[in-house]
């Protein structure tokens, strides 16, 4: 195929060229005073001339944009400049390069530092104008790659993640404290070299999961991975204790694959409820397809992704499971103040089916009522991950906004939405110099979190 037709080019997906900067934002509607922080949204974004075998090997570009005081006072997108970014390979005779990243995934705050993430590498740290800093590895203490997606406890401020490899040791389990420092890190038995993109955190338990996808030789596209009937789907549970590792337990599940956990946590009968959007057998062939430009591919890269919910009754080493939504549904998203405990609420992005019906969309669902409400975003208009941001002084738990940047293609243009998570009522829209490349994750990083760094 050529370059023109890779999906992962094309329309939402059209790499930006350049890096640019501008002030003073035109902001329709009222931003609440309390915005005051920077929105980061991390996505592939490959060089000009630049044709990535998959997706997800395109370079890693960081949007940002910094509200205060009501007001949008910048936009800047820039390349993570990591030795992938100018060619590096990943693999070279001494074996993988853990600084030879993309950097391409997400971007998240801790201990004061910016890291902008991929899984199979070392995080990299910005500065918080998103000018590189270089990789960053805890002080030498971290020697296995960094998954996209760490969960930090919102009750002791530590930040759990893993280290995945399709070589032994396959799984390994870090902690890194409140300060920045790595103070736990454990290999866990019995993991296999399956894709484990994402995880959970309860109060007590860490949880992971291990769908048929797994390490495939055979794949050539730089990503490699494929579906496996051999591979069983699993699902780990593992105490949060210092000799938890020793403890974790096992639990089979049906055929499936899961790039993103909505949240975990215990019932109140000790059970374990993990909730997450999954495909089956073939709709990861639809996205795997999409993801490397390949015919037989769905219309979206997230084609048939449907919320699944799994209840795991430890004292009887139980799991029920189903399909808990029918809408294709992807980057779940919550107040991640109830990380690990029971949530309510809880958000994500709606694609079309796969005849391209139904539209893109910003959806909440009430988990005690089952109600599910959609914010449509528009002909054309596609939505990134809604990230939460508490309100002032909030008492519920769905006080606060979602802030989503939204591409659209018919003005060639972008927008930062900010919506009432309450209503999913539109409060303001911050117009963006340029149609910005739809990525992936992204953080709200509230200017307490870099003590007042710059600008």
């Amino acid at each position: 195929m050529t370059a023109e037709k890779k999906p992962y080019l094309t329309g939402h997906y059209t790499p930006v060229a350049d890096e640019i900067t501008a002030t003073e934002l035109t902001v329709e509607g009222t931003l609440p005073p309390e915005l005051s922080g920077r929105l980061l949204r991390n996505g592939h974004n490959p060089k000009p001339g630049v044709t990535p075998t998959h997706w997800f090997k395109g370079s890693g570009m960081v949007h940002g944009i910094r509200l205060r005081d009501g007001r949008a006072e910048w936009y800047r997108n820039r390349w993570v400049h990591t030795p992938a970014l100018d060619g590096a390979p990943y693999m070279t005779e001494k074996g993988p390069d853990l600084t030879a990243s993309v950097a391409g995934t997400h971007i998240i705050e801790h201990a004061g530092r910016l890291l902008a993430l991929c899984e199979a590498n070392f995080p990299y740290e910005l500065t918080p104008e998103l000018e590189t800093v270089g990789a960053h590895d805890f002080n030498g203490t971290l020697r296995t790659a960094m998954t996209a997606h760490p969960k930090q406890d919102p009750v002791t401020g530590e930040l759990h993640f893993f280290g995945s490899s399709p070589f032994p040791p396959f799984l390994t389990y870090h902690v890194a404290d409140a300060k920045g420092e790595i103070v736990h890190s454990a290999e866990i038995p019995g993991a296999t070299a399956s894709l484990k993109h994402d995880f959970a955190l309860t109060r007590h338990h860490v949880v992971f999961i291990e769908g048929n996808v797994t390490f495939d030789p055979a794949e050539h596209s730089g990503i490699p991975y494929g579906w496996s009937d051999q591979q069983p789907a699993r699902i780990g549970v593992m105490p949060r204790t210092q000799d938890g590792a020793r403890h974790i337990r096992w639990f089979f599940i049906e055929p499936g694959n899961m790039l993103h956990v909505g949240n975990a946590y215990e019932d109140g009968q000790g059970r374990i409820v993990l909730e997450g959007p999954t495909v089956d057998r073939e709709g990861f062939q639809l996205s795997w397809n999409w993801w490397v430009g390949a015919p037989g591919r769905g219309a979206e890269p997230n084609a048939r992704s449907y919320t699944r919910r799994w209840v795991i009754d430890l004292a009887v080493g139980s799991v029920d499971e189903h399909i808990i939504d029918d809408l294709a549904v992807e980057f779940p998203t919550l107040n991640e103040d109830y990380l690990g405990a029971e949530n309510r609420y809880q958000y994500a992005i709606s694609f079309p089916d796969e005849e391209g019906f139904g539209g893109y969309g910003v959806v909440k669902y009430d988990r005690t009522t089952g109600a599910r409400r959609i914010h449509q975003v528009g002909d054309a208009r596609l939505p990134g991950e809604a990230v939460f941001v508490p309100a002032a002084e909030a008492t519920r738990e769905d006080d606060g906004y979602l802030l989503t940047v939204v591409s659209d293609l018919k003005q060639d243009a972008s927008q930062l939405l900010v919506l009432d998570a309450s209503g999913l009522n539109q409060i303001a829209i911050v117009h963006l110099p340029r149609r910005v490349t739809a990525g992936i994750h992204g953080s709200w990083i509230p200017d307490t979190a870099l003590d007042g760094t710059a600008g």
